[in-house]
């Protein structure tokens, strides 16, 4: 990368926004892999993949690990596992870009869930962001406030917004006190394992045949989560954590756009309760606090586990 672009915010900025997109893409890539893959398979294809990049370029990093961060990754990656596996299975019978929507409610979970956990009462924005966000999920589900209705997807899809919500929580509690690179190996390894080893728990009960479509989706969205991991070190160097917080909350609004280029059409109500939650995103992450370098980099670690 040239030295001028190499210390650019601009440049950085739309490094951020561009693996945005890519992230945004990624419901749309599982959605499609599953015409070839069982959900769980797939998931353990995915995580194996990205297990195996994120070693390569932290291979001399990896031999310093400790009892500790393999019981924190271990952690993690169960947690991951059910998410992303509740996720997948879902995108059997929901819309990639209504998947990206219901995720996202995974924000304002955070502090509220925090004050159930740990007592820290939340911002009065958190508040008003929750709120738009739970207004955004009654219209998503298609029925309005006159009669709230979940269909099997949507339930599975809000039990992984609550259980990532859970996993940034745990991330952050091991965020200072091990390296979150060797920590990451080692959860996506993990989620990997618990992957396979779950299948026939939820009636998966062969491999899938070979397919180079699933080949390729695997280990594109392993070589994607290594793209995002790497842009995020060098970009969130030079962006203002407000901004790159601005830049993320648009991941839902890349993914509807994917999935209407690809045939998707939610309806007028479900699209409006989309861009609610997108906003009660924004609210519950711009509560008017300034953060410092050290919360803007523990932030950059949680978002790169969540780009797996």
């Amino acid at each position: 990368m040239p030295t001028h672009l190499a210390s650019s915010p601009r440049a950085a900025q739309f490094a951020l926004i561009f693996i945005t997109m890519i992230w945004g893409s990624t419901f749309l890539a599982v959605q499609y892999a599953l015409n070839f893959s069982s959900p769980m398979f797939f998931v353990g294809c995915r995580f194996a993949v990205a297990a195996l990049a994120i070693l390569l370029i932290s291979i001399n990093s990896i031999r310093g690990l400790t009892l500790k961060e393999t019981l924190a990754g271990s952690a993690i990656g169960v947690v991951i596992a059910i998410g992303y596996g509740t996720q997948t299975i879902a995108l059997q019978t929901i819309l990639s870009s209504e998947s990206a929507f219901l995720t996202a409610l995974y924000v304002p979970l955070v502090p509220i869930l925090m004050w159930v956990i740990f007592q820290k009462r939340p911002s009065l924005m958190t508040w008003v962001g929750t709120a738009l966000a739970f207004t955004g999920l009654v219209l998503l589900t298609g029925n309005g406030f006159s009669g709230i209705h979940l269909n099997y997807g949507q339930v599975l899809t809000l039990i992984c917004a609550f259980v990532i919500a859970l996993e940034i929580i745990l991330i952050g509690y091991f965020a200072g006190k091990v390296n979150l690179r060797r920590v990451t190996v080692v959860q996506l390894a993990v989620a990997a394992l618990l992957s396979f080893a779950s299948m026939p728990m939820v009636g998966e009960h062969k491999i899938p045949e070979f397919s180079w479509a699933l080949l390729l989706i695997a280990v594109a969205l392993g070589l994607a989560s290594a793209l995002i991991q790497f842009v995020m070190n060098w970009a969130q160097r030079m962006v203002d954590p407000t901004r790159a917080a601005i830049i993320y909350a648009g991941e839902p609004v890349w993914a509807g756009l994917f999935g209407r280029i690809a045939g998707e059409r939610l309806p007028l109500l479900a699209l409006l309760g989309g861009l609610m939650v997108v906003l009660g995103v924004l609210v519950s992450e711009l509560n008017g606090t300034s953060p410092n370098k050290k919360s803007a980099k523990k932030r950059s670690m949680l978002l790169m586990t969540l780009s797996f």
